[in-house]
Formats: C-alpha cells, structure tokens, sequence
C-alpha cells in the first residue's frame, strides 16, 4: 500500500479507522502517506444561495471540517507517518470515489457508523453507499 484513505467526521468509528490506518501504514515497509478526508453534506436549501454568498458557504464548510477533523489532527501529529487532510462538499460515496481516483488511493479505511442520524441495520449508511461504489480494498472498524 502507498495511500490509504480515511474517511473522518469526527466520530468515535471515524477515528478508531483512522488509529487501524495509522498502524497499517506502519507497517508497511515502503513508504504510505494516510489520506484523511472530510466530506461536508452539502446545504440543499435554494433559500440559503439567495443569502449567503459562495465565499461564506465555502468558509462554513471549511470551519465545521476542521471542527471535526481536530482529533484526527492531534492522532495524525503524534505519528511520523506522511498526511494529508483534505476537506470537501458533496455526497459521501462520490467524493470519496473521485478522491481514490484523484490520489491514487489502494485502500481505505473507515468505521462502520458515523454521525450520521438515521441508524442502519449493521452499517451505517454512509458506509454502505461507500461500499456499493468503490473498487479497492476496504476495511471496516467497528
């Protein structure tokens, strides 16, 4: 492996995948980078576009990213292994997808649940649309 990505919101699932990756690349005997990449749901309101400029809206997203990616930072700074974060706006499974194929990604990492507020069955449902549309190896952390 040389880039594994995480997929991290700051939940508790999130960042037991991101400490699993973390020990992966370890491991490893080349050198990994760890991709860490928050995906921001993006507002869908049309009355939020009549009030709010782009530039606002890009800043909302890019303060309540790094919000939830300020563990993950302080995990990512006790390592020496290589990262980059990466904050972005959209639906889960196809920014993820665009990100593998962007950075050459060989694997990921990622929890079963998030803070997502509807429950799945056994995986939460951001994980399942993950899932059903990525082709390289994935790893789940309960």
């Amino acid at each position: 492996m040389k880039n594994i990505l995480v997929p991290v919101d700051g939940s508790e699932p999130s960042l037991r995948a991101l400490r699993a990756a973390l020990t992966l690349a370890k491991d490893q005997s080349s050198t990994c980078t760890v991709h860490v990449l928050n995906v921001q749901a993006p507002i869908i309101s049309n009355n939020v576009a009549r009030f709010f400029t782009a530039d606002v809206l890009d800043a909302y997203y890019q303060d309540e990213g790094k919000e939830a990616l300020k563990t993950a930072k302080a995990l990512l700074a006790q390592e020496q292994i290589p990262y980059q974060i990466h904050i972005t706006v959209g639906q889960i499974a196809e920014k993820v997808q665009a990100y593998i194929e962007e950075h050459d990604c060989d694997h990921v990492v990622m929890g079963t649940r998030g803070l997502g507020a509807v429950p799945g069955l056994l995986l939460g449902s951001a994980t399942t649309k993950v899932l059903s549309r990525i082709t390289v190896p994935i790893t789940l952390i309960k």
